[in-house]
Parts: structure tokens; C-alpha cells; sequence
């Protein structure tokens, strides 16, 4: 029986089998597959399931010592040029394997609770199908090229699942910026890779770095040619991870179903973009320079998307800002040269991250019950509250998230965010106090999350609150009223389905921290044995506890705070911040207008640059080629007049020809004296 590494290309094919039969079902016996739905959904449950126990048995292989498999063809030649493609199967792609397939199993079968009632249900766990079968190719891809292909279908399996529900216009219209936004990256990672190839004449990660820096030491390529490169290649991840400023497509994305929220800032699109800077860290770390600039761009991330989420009402927005947060904590370290810390703060974020918006769903699938199917009022934390008691299972899962990602030990956040800051705090020690005030603002804004949702009294049957948010959000209450003639029920606990995976997540929150204790990292010896070797060696308890202890102490103190003013209400922070700070207040509430100035600049600018060219090239370059045709049509015209067959009337045409000819020279000839 052959390895389950020497296999590991089987791991996307499964799925993508599984997406292509369904699929064409769809397309060529839809009703009937329609009707099948279970037989559908269990199917692609179990392909996904395959891939998972490959991939976990390939886990193992790695962990036990088993070599790097990496096996290529030749896709393409012409004389000596070559273009290799294959899989490559190596300790960091072995736990993006594990990963993936983990969330992408759990989620599809959360899903099925979920979107029991949904018509496009076959066709979202196609859809599935084909996102995580595009990931899982994306990991085990051994170059540049062949990554560039399945990042591209991610991206394109992204817009399908954001504007699932297409005939919303707020699905349609996140689905397209997230498509738009995507592409400005895209577009520089192509000019990057292509870059590359012509400096290095390869796709490969190592020959790329080793011929960037051979061709630098020589002076055969300009140091600002690499860098711009290098910057070129880094514009992918920083929309694909939703980095500052090409982060704004991320919290709109909030429009697909929730089961889609999870997965993409869990385990696939976002985790795209930091596997690929993990993956290019040999090029980054030969200039300082790009990774001062990625790890700066990963703490303005981190900053703003926990600014923002401070005063976001809707639970999966302030969700997706906490991830946009994260995401920027996972950049710092790539650029702090840490890049197993990185990705050992995915694999943690992963596992919680999915639990809360999982949860999140869990809500608003009860919340809808009373309010009516109406996304603004089912996800607006207004609305919510006391659901901790109706709802124990996703209340006490949901706590353990929001425990886990303030960074309070034992959990799993505490130790992949502290390792974070801790090599922040030798590399960039402004960064890393930015980190560290971030720290204490997640603590706060996930427990106004929680204390909103679960805690004191259900505002969720208040008609005229209810009325109010919808005229604040300017929906259309006559069509609401129409939908909302039906009976509202009450809330309830979700079913099985979709609490199995919320209670299987919560395991891996508290306990996968252990794995990367700093002064015995299993994790980082795994994926770096010799860094792992040289941390263990450099590990002072005198230099851990103090960063630890503040780590700590100021995620207590955002717990504290919000704790007071959202469950005790001792305080009433809403109305202090916005009577004393309204500025700050208006600022972070318009998500630093950034959304604005896009519209501005971009949207408005590109409509009105259009419209210039449409001017253009309708009065000018078609008036040009209108006039040469009408020149054209009047000469001929005219001309038909002197086409009369007759020799005599050409003779004389001739003859008037050479007259004019004669005095036309001789009145330009010079008189002789």
C-alpha cells in the first residue's frame, strides 16, 4: 500500500471529482439531482472525508519523521525551456492539509443544518466542493505558476459563494467588489511572478530565492528591481489575507451564508495569502526592507480592523473585523521573520474563528425565527441578548472562542499571539506595542460581542427597535411586511448538525496551544527543527513572563471594561465615547471612511473617466473616421461624373489637364533679365 504522502495529489482530485459530477448533474438533470439532495450532500460530505483521513494519515507520516515528497512532469516545453508541474508534500503543507480538510468537513456538515431549507442547497455544496478542492491543490503546489492557477479558482470559487445569494443586491455587490479588490492584487502578483521568472528563469520557491540574491550579489539585477518584485509578488496576499489598504472586500463578504464566513476566514481564501508569504519567506528574508514593509502593513491591519470592530453592531461584521485584526497579527510575524509563529497563530485562529462564526450562524438561524427572515435585524446584537440560556451549546462554545482569541491562557490564542508580539517585541518594538494595545482592544470588543448576544434581557421581540433599525438601514418596510406576515417562532437551540461542529472546534481551542509552548515548541520543531533547536536555547523565563504578564493584564482589562458597560451596565460607554469623542466615534463607525474614498476615488473616478473616453472616442476618433468616409462618399460622388465612356470628353480632360499644368510652371518660373 503506498504511502499516503506518495498520494497526496488525491487529496483536491477527490473533491473536485465530487464538484464535476455534481455539477453537471445540476446542470443536465437538475430536478432530479434537486430532489436528491441528501444523497448529494452525504456524497460530497464523505469525497471531503477521504481527503481528510489522506491527509491526516500524511500528517502523521511527516510528524514520524518520513521524508518531503515532491514529484513533478513537464507540463510544457519548447527547447530547453520548461515548465514543471506536480505536488509537493512537506511538513508546513502536510498541516494546511490537515487543516483545511478539518474545517471544510466540519462546515459542510453544519451546513446541512443550515441550509436545510435553502433551494440552491446542491449547488452550495458544490460550490463547497470546489473551494476546498482549490485550497487543498493551492497548498501541495510545488511553484509560483501552478499556485497562481489555483489561487485564481479560489478567488473565482470566493465570488460564487459571497454572491450565493445573488438575487439580493447586497450578496451581488459584495461578491463583485470582493472580485474587483481581489484582482488589483492579483494583477501585481502576476507582474511579480512573471518578474521573477525572467530574473531567475524559474518558478521554483528555493531557485527563486537562491537566483534573486546571486543575481543581486553580482549586480546582473538592480536591488530596487528585486524589491519591487518582491513587493509585486506581496500585493497577492495582502487582498487575498485582507491587508490595509486591500482589505475592505473581507467584511462585506458577510453577505454569503455564514457556513461560507467561516470557512473563508478560517481555512481557505484568507489563509491563501499567509501560506504564501510563509512559502516565499527564503526571497523575503534576503531584504530587510520587504519585510519591514510587510510587517508594517501587518500592524496597521491589526490596528484598524480592531478599531473598527469596536463599535460594529452586526455580529458577523464585528466578527470579520476581529479577522481582518488577526490577519494582521499573522502578517507581523512573517515580517518580524517568524514564520512559523504566523502559521501557528492560523492553525489557532482557524480552529476558533470557525467556531465563532459558526456560532455567530447558530444565532441568527434562531434569531430569524423571531424577526423573520430579515438578515439586518436577525444579525444586529440590538436585537439579541439573554440567548445563553436558550441556546447552551452555541453560548458556551462561543465564550470559549471569545476566551481563546482575547489571548487568555490556558487557550490556544494566548500562546500563538504571544509568540507573535514576543518577536515583535525583539524585531520592532513599536509594532509590537501597537500589537499589545490591540491585544487589550480584541479582549474588549469580543466580550461586547458575547455580553450583547447571550447576556441580560431578549430585545429581539421589540417592534418599534425593530422598525427603527430597518429605516436606519433603509429597507424597504412594505416589502419587509410582506415577508413578514409569517408566524415567528421562538428560540431555540440548533440542531445537532449544527452543534457538533461547534463542540468538536471548542476542543482544539482550548488545548492546541500546547503544541507551541515557547520553551518546547512541538510545532515549531515540526515544521523548523533547526529555529525550533535555536529558540528552545535562546528561551529566558525572566524575558517571557514580563511580555506574558502584559499580554495578560491588558486583555483582562478590556474583559473588565466590558464587562461593565455591557453586562453589569455600570457604565454606559456608547453614549460617553460618542457625547465626548463623537469625532472618534463618527470615524471608526465609517471604518475610517476608507469605503468612502474608495467610492470616491475609485468607483466615481473610474465611471468618470469612462464616461471621458466614451466622449473621445465618439466625437473624435469617430468623427475622424466618419469625415474620412464621407470624403471618401463625396468624391466618388463627384468623381462618377467624369466617368462618361467617351474618348473625346477624356481627351479633352487631358488636354485642359496639360494647359493648366503649362501655366501653373510658368507662372512660377523666374524672369530672365
Amino acid at each position: 500500500m503506498p504511502q499516503a504522502s506518495e498520494i497526496a495529489w488525491l487529496i483536491p482530485v477527490f473533491p473536485l471529482i465530487g464538484a464535476v459530477l455534481s455539477g453537471l448533474g445540476l446542470i443536465s438533470i437538475n430536478k432530479k439531482i434537486n430532489n436528491s439532495r441528501e444523497i448529494v450532500s452525504i456524497s460530497l460530505i464523505s469525497i471531503v472525508g477521504i481527503s481528510a483521513v489522506i491527509s491526516y494519515k500524511a500528517l502523521i507520516e511527516q510528524v514520524n519523521g518520513y521524508q518531503s515528497v515532491e514529484k513533478l512532469f513537464v507540463w510544457a516545453s519548447a527547447g530547453d525551456f520548461t515548465i514543471p508541474m506536480g505536488f509537493v508534500l512537506d511538513p508546513l503543507g502536510s498541516v494546511m492539509l490537515a487543516l483545511v480538510t478539518t474545517i471544510t468537513l466540519l462546515v459542510m456538515i453544519y451546513s446541512h443544518g443550515y441550509m436545510a431549507h435553502d433551494k440552491g442547497y446542491v449547488r452550495f455544496f458544490t460550490y463547497l466542493a470546489l473551494f476546498s478542492s482549490s485550497m487543498m491543490g493551492l497548498i501541495i503546489s510545488p511553484n509560483l505558476l501552478e499556485i497562481y492557477v489555483f489561487w485564481e479558482l479560489v478567488g473565482m470559487c470566493s465570488y460564487l459563494l459571497v454572491g450565493f445569494w445573488y438575487e439580493r443586491d447586497g450578496a451581488a455587490h459584495a461578491a463583485q467588489k470582493a472580485f474587483v479588490v481581489n484582482r488589483v492584487g492579483d494583477f501585481g502578483l502576476l507582474l511579480g511572478i512573471l518578474g521573477l521568472f525572467w530574473a531567475t528563469n524559474s518558478f521554483d520557491f528555493s531557485e527563486i530565492a537562491t537566483g534573486i540574491s546571486k543575481s543581486v550579489s553580482d549586480n546582473t539585477l538592480p536591488v530596487w528591481a528585486a524589491l519591487l518584485l518582491c513587493f509585486l509578488v506581496f500585493l497577492g496576499p495582502m487582498a487575498k489575507s485582507a491587508q490595509f489598504p486591500l482589505h475592505v472586500w473581507l467584511p462585506d463578504a458577510m453577505e454569503g451564508p455564514t457556513p461560507i464566513s467561516a470557512l473563508i476566514h478560517a481555512a481557505t481564501m484568507v489563509a491563501a495569502g499567509i501560506f504564501l508569504v510563509a512559502r516565499l519567506q527564503p526571497l523575503y528574508s534576503i531584504f530587510p526592507s520587504i519585510q519591514f514593509i510587510i510587517a508594517l502593513v501587518g500592524t496597521i491591519t491589526c490596528f484598524l480592523g480592531a478599531s473598527i470592530a469596536l463599535t460594529q453592531m452586526d455580529l458577523k461584521k464585528g466578527l470579520a473585523y476581529s479577522t481582518v485584526s488577526q490577519l494582521g497579527y499573522m502578517m507581523l510575524a512573517m515580517g518580524c521573520g517568524a514564520p512559523v509563529a504566523g502559521i501557528f497563530h492560523l492553525v489557532t485562529h482557524a480552529c476558533f474563528k470557525a467556531m465563532l462564526f459558526l456560532g455567530s450562524g447558530s444565532v441568527i438561524h434562531a434569531m430569524e425565527e423571531v424577526v423573520g427572515h430579515q438578515p439586518i435585524l436577525a444579525q444586529d446584537m440590538r436585537l439579541m441578548g439573554g440567548l445563553r440560556k436558550k441556546m447552551p451549546f452555541t453560548s458556551t462554545t462561543f465564550l470559549i472562542g471569545c476566551v481563546a482569541i482575547s489571548g487568555i491562557p490556558p487557550l490556544a490564542g494566548f500562546w500563538s499571539k504571544d509568540e507573535i508580539l514576543g518577536n515583535a517585541f525583539i524585531s520592532f518594538p513599536a509594532f509590537w506595542f501597537i500589537g499589545l494595545l490591540t491585544a487589550g482592544m480584541t479582549a474588549f470588543y469580543m466580550f461586547r460581542l458575547y455580553f450583547l448576544t447571550f447576556e441580560g434581557d431578549f430585545r429581539g421581540e421589540d417592534k418599534e427597535l425593530q422598525k427603527e433599525l430597518l429605516m436606519a438601514s433603509k429597507v424597504n418596510l412594505d416589502e419587509e411586511n410582506e415577508e413578514g406576515h409569517e408566524e415567528h417562532g421562538s428560540i431555540h437551540e440548533s440542531p445537532w448538525s449544527m452543534t457538533f461542529p461547534l463542540v468538536f472546534l471548542a476542543v482544539p481551542s482550548v488545548i492546541i496551544g500546547f503544541m507551541g509552548l515557547p520553551w518546547n515548541s512541538k510545532f515549531a520543531n515540526f515544521l523548523d527543527p533547526e529555529e525550533a533547536e535555536l529558540a528552545k536555547k535562546a528561551f529566558e523565563l525572566k524575558e517571557f513572563l514580563p511580555l506574558a504578564i502584559a499580554s495578560v493584564v491588558i486583555a483582562s482589562i478590556g474583559i473588565i471594561i466590558a464587562y461593565q458597560a455591557y453586562f453589569a451596565k455600570k457604565i454606559s460607554l456608547s453614549v460617553l465615547f460618542a457625547e465626548k469623542f463623537h469625532s472618534i466615534n463618527k470615524f471608526l463607525s465609517n471604518k475610517w471612511y476608507l469605503d468612502d474614498i474608495n467610492e470616491k476615488l475609485f468607483v466615481k473616478g473610474s465611471r468618470k473617466l469612462a464616461k471621458e473616453v466614451l466622449e473621445v472616442d465618439s466625437k473624435v476618433v469617430d468623427g475622424v473616421v466618419n469625415l474620412t468616409g464621407l470624403v471618401t462618399l463625396g468624391s466618388g460622388e463627384g468623381l462618377k461624373y467624369f466617368e462618361t465612356g467617351r474618348a473625346q470628353f477624356y481627351a479633352l480632360i487631358v488636354f485642359g489637364g496639360v494647359i493648366l499644368l503649362v501655366a501653373i510652371f510658368g507662372f512660377q518660373s523666374p524672369q530672365v533679365t
